[in-house]
This record gives C-alpha cells, structure tokens and sequence, in this order.
C-alpha cells in the first residue's frame, strides 16, 4: 500500500494540505498556523521546541587581535593551497600558466608562513601586556627563599673572613 493510498486519492491530500494555513514563523512546515481559538501567541511559543541551547565555553574566547590575525592566516592558507592545486592541474595540463601558478605559490607559501608567525607573535604580545598575571607558584617561591638564604650566608661567611684579615691576623683568634 502506497502513501497515496493510505492518505486517500492524491488530488485530495494535496487539496488538504494546501488549505491549512501555516503560521508565517512556524519552525516548522507540518505545524499549522493559529486558528482564531483564543490561544495566545505565548501559549503557541511555549509549545515550541528550543532549537538552541547554551552551553558554557571550555575554553575563553581569542582576544580580539589574536582572532583577527588567525582569521587572516587560515585566509592565506586557504588561498594558498587553492593555488598550489591550480598550479598542480596546470602543470598536469601542460598549460602556459603553470609557470606563473607555480612562482605565485612559492611567494603565497612565504606570505602564509608569515601569517602563522603572526598569530603566534601577536599571541605573546597580547599574552605579555593584558594576560598573564605574574604570580610565582610556592614551589617557585621557596626555591627563591632557599637561594637567598644560601647567598646570605655566602656573604656573611666572606664578610668575616674579611674582617679576620684586615685584623692582621692568619685567622688565630687571639694576637700575640
């Protein structure tokens, strides 16, 4: 049994389904537009399944000239591996402008490498100014305290050595 079948003759079903009205917003085209019953708007939007759901970010969003100079590098890239392929179909094709595809790609090659350093230097650029909050970790900091303290004593260490010296002593105690 085929679905003409099942819904009646054709001429009829296509009758039918043109004369319900569809609601000019519906999301989608088997829901059919609000009959004067009474229902709110509201009510009709309530039924509605949400299309969309936010979910939290992992990850922080790029700042904004770090996103600027990836958009541009993935631009390069992609115009660059386009003409290598060109160059490839006309080298392929023993085509006049292989030549010119092949020497705009090296150079294309060298600008996308570019772009790349690009995004990696505006990075540590943004990363240095606006990112990262010096705040050494307590491994770093008792490493930093146990040098000091190791200095410290070099020093007083030396210092008293010193002043045995200019004593004019050979590092006895007491001068005869």
């Amino acid at each position: 049994m085929g679905t003409a079948e099942r819904r009646g003759s054709t001429a009829e079903s296509v009758a039918e389904r043109s004369s319900v009205r569809r609601h000019p917003e519906a999301p989608d085209r088997d829901i059919p537009a609000q009959e004067s019953t009474g229902q709110s708007e509201r009510g009709f939007r309530q039924r509605e399944r949400q299309l969309w759901v936010e979910e939290p970010a992992r990850r922080r969003r790029l700042p904004d000239p770090v996103r600027t100079s990836a958009v541009r590098a993935v631009l390069i890239a992609s115009v660059t591996l386009i003409q290598a392929v060109v160059a490839f179909l006309c080298t392929m094709a023993g085509s006049w402008l292989a030549f010119p595809m092949v020497i705009s790609s090296v150079v294309s090659t060298i600008v996308a490498t570019w772009g790349v350093a690009d995004v990696w230097v505006t990075r540590q650029v943004w990363n240095q100014r606006y990112g990262v909050v010096s705040e050494p970790s307590s491994t770093a900091r008792t490493l930093r305290r146990e040098r000091r303290a190791r200095r410290r004593q070099e020093r007083a260490t030396l210092r008293e050595q010193a002043r045995i010296t200019r004593r004019g002593g050979t590092g006895r105690l007491s001068h005869p």
